[in-house]
């Protein structure tokens, strides 16, 4: 059951930076605090797997600060987070031979983080009088959750 807590919270991760989310989980793949060797998710904790994900990330953090950057709410941004949620989370239910429950935590938490992260999100920049301060907390939120999440799996 803990698993799928993780599971969960790491899709929230996702919702809020798609990207974050498999660059955790592949580093503690590669790192070895999570196990997928023998599972279709092996691919996550190959030698340059977990940098492929972290450049891919940090753009993502850089891009998320733009102002022609679309609502993460949109379809294809809203879709990409539910995928690299559900991604995650199958990767941490797979070491607990869960990969399908932990598929659908990760899915329901990047819902779940997509849609509150841009409601407290929007709340904060009002409360702010502007974006950007709302967007750096959003991403220490993420990248602390991230790590939280991945340090309980080891």
């Amino acid at each position: 059951m803990f698993i799928l807590v993780l599971a969960f919270l790491i899709g929230i991760v996702a919702g809020l930076r798609a990207l974050t989310a498999p660059a955790a989980v592949s580093w503690a793949a590669h790192l070895g605090l999570l196990s997928l060797q023998g599972t279709p998710l092996a691919w996550l904790g190959y030698a340059f797997t977990p940098y492929i994900f972290t450049v891919l990330a940090l753009g993502e953090l850089f891009n998320d600060k733009l102002p022609k950057t679309p609502s993460r709410t949109v379809p294809p941004q809203f879709i990409t987070r539910v995928v690299t949620g559900a991604l995650s989370g199958a990767a941490i239910g797979a070491a607990s031979h869960s990969l399908v429950l932990g598929l659908i935590a990760g899915a329901i938490g990047a819902v779940a983080g997509t849609l509150g992260g841009s409601a407290i999100r929007a709340k904060l920049a009002g409360a702010f009088g502007k974006d950007l301060p709302a967007a750096l907390l959003e991403d220490a939120v993420a990248i602390i959750l991230a790590i939280v999440v991945v340090t309980r799996l080891g």
